[in-house]
C-alpha cells in the first residue's frame, strides 16, 4: 500500500493536498492552498506557503521557501500562483515567489528543472523545461527563460529580460539585455560571447543546424543594419533550419529590452 510520511515536528494545515508516497521531514510548514504531488520529497526546515503546486517527483531541500508573497510593492494581497513542474531538484535555501497580482499572477517552472543553493526565482517569471540555476542565481521579475538554459554561479538576469532556448549565462554575468536562444553571455556586465556549442551539441543537435546558427549570427550582428531589420535577411536565407527559425522568432517578438550583443563583430572576430 502506498502511504504519506509526515514527520511528527512538522506542520501541515488543513486543505493542503499531498499525493501519494510523499514525504514531508521534520520541522516543515506546508500551507493549506498547498498541493503537492505523488512521490514528493520534502525535506527538513522547508517552508511552502501560498496557492502553491508542485509536481510528481520533485525533491526540496532544507531551508528552501516557496510560494511566499511577490516582493512588489503593487501586488496588493490578491490570490496568486506559483506551479513547480515535475522532477525538478530544489537545493538548499532557494526561494521562488508566487506572482503578482497586478501583472500576469503566476509564477511557473516546467518540469525536470534543477536549482542549486540559494537560487531565487522572482514574480511572474516563466521558466521552460531543464533549466539549471546554479548557486545563487538571482532572476527579477518577469523574466521567461527557454529551455535547457544554463545560468553560471552568482549569475543575475535584470527584470523583464528574455533568455532564449538552449542560452548559457556565464557565473557572476549581470545580464540586462535578452539573450537570444542558443547564444552564451559572458562578462560581469554580460555581452554576447557566441553560441552555446556545448549545450547544443550535448542536446543532440545536428551539425549543420549549429553551422547555420554560426553563420546566422554572424549576419545578424554585422551592425550594418538594425537587429531586426537583419533578422529579415536571415530568415531568408536560412528558410529551412529549425533552430534558425526559433531565433527570428525570438528576435521578432515584441520585448521591454534591448538584445545582449558582441563586443566586436563576429566577422571580425573571425578574422583575427
Amino acid at each position: 500500500m502506498t502511504k504519506t510520511q509526515i514527520h511528527p515536528t512538522a506542520c501541515v494545515e488543513a486543505g493542503a493536498q499531498l499525493g501519494e508516497n510523499a514525504i514531508i521531514g521534520p520541522f516543515c510548514y506546508i500551507g493549506r492552498d498547498v498541493v503537492l504531488g505523488d512521490n514528493c520529497e520534502v525535506m527538513n526546515h522547508v517552508t511552502i506557503i501560498g496557492t502553491t503546486t508542485i509536481g510528481s517527483g520533485s525533491k526540496i531541500y532544507p531551508h528552501a521557501v516557496l510560494g511566499a508573497d511577490p516582493q512588489n510593492n503593487k501586488h496588493k494581497g490578491g490570490r496568486t500562483t506559483l506551479k513547480i513542474g515535475k522532477n525538478c531538484i530544489i537545493r538548499e535555501g532557494v526561494t521562488m515567489h508566487r506572482g503578482s497580482d497586478n501583472s500576469l499572477g503566476r509564477t511557473i517552472v516546467d518540469d525536470n528543472c534543477m536549482f542549486l543553493a540559494y537560487a531565487h526565482v522572482a514574480h511572474d517569471c516563466i521558466l521552460g523545461h531543464h533549466v539549471t540555476f546554479s548557486n545563487n542565481v538571482m532572476i527579477g521579475g518577469h523574466v521567461m527563460i527557454g529551455n535547457h538554459v544554463i545560468i553560471g554561479g552568482g549569475g543575475a538576469v535584470h527584470q523583464f529580460v528574455r533568455v532564449g532556448h538552449y542560452a548559457f549565462v556565464g557565473g557572476l554575468a549581470a545580464l540586462t539585455a535578452d539573450l537570444i536562444p542558443y547564444g552564451m553571455a559572458i562578462g560581469v556586465h554580460a555581452w554576447l560571447g557566441g553560441l552555446n556549442i556545448i549545450g547544443m551539441k550535448r542536446s543532440g543537435l545536428q551539425r549543420n543546424e549549429i553551422h547555420a546558427l554560426r553563420h546566422a549570427v554572424s549576419m545578424l550582428f554585422d551592425r550594418t543594419k538594425p537587429i531586426r531589420e537583419r533578422a529579415v535577411d536571415v530568415q531568408a536565407v536560412y528558410s529551412q533550419s529549425k533552430a534558425v527559425a526559433d531565433m527570428i522568432t525570438f528576435i521578432s517578438a515584441d520585448s521591454k529590452r534591448s538584445f545582449c550583443t558582441p563586443k566586436i563583430d563576429f566577422d571580425a572576430k573571425a578574422k583575427d
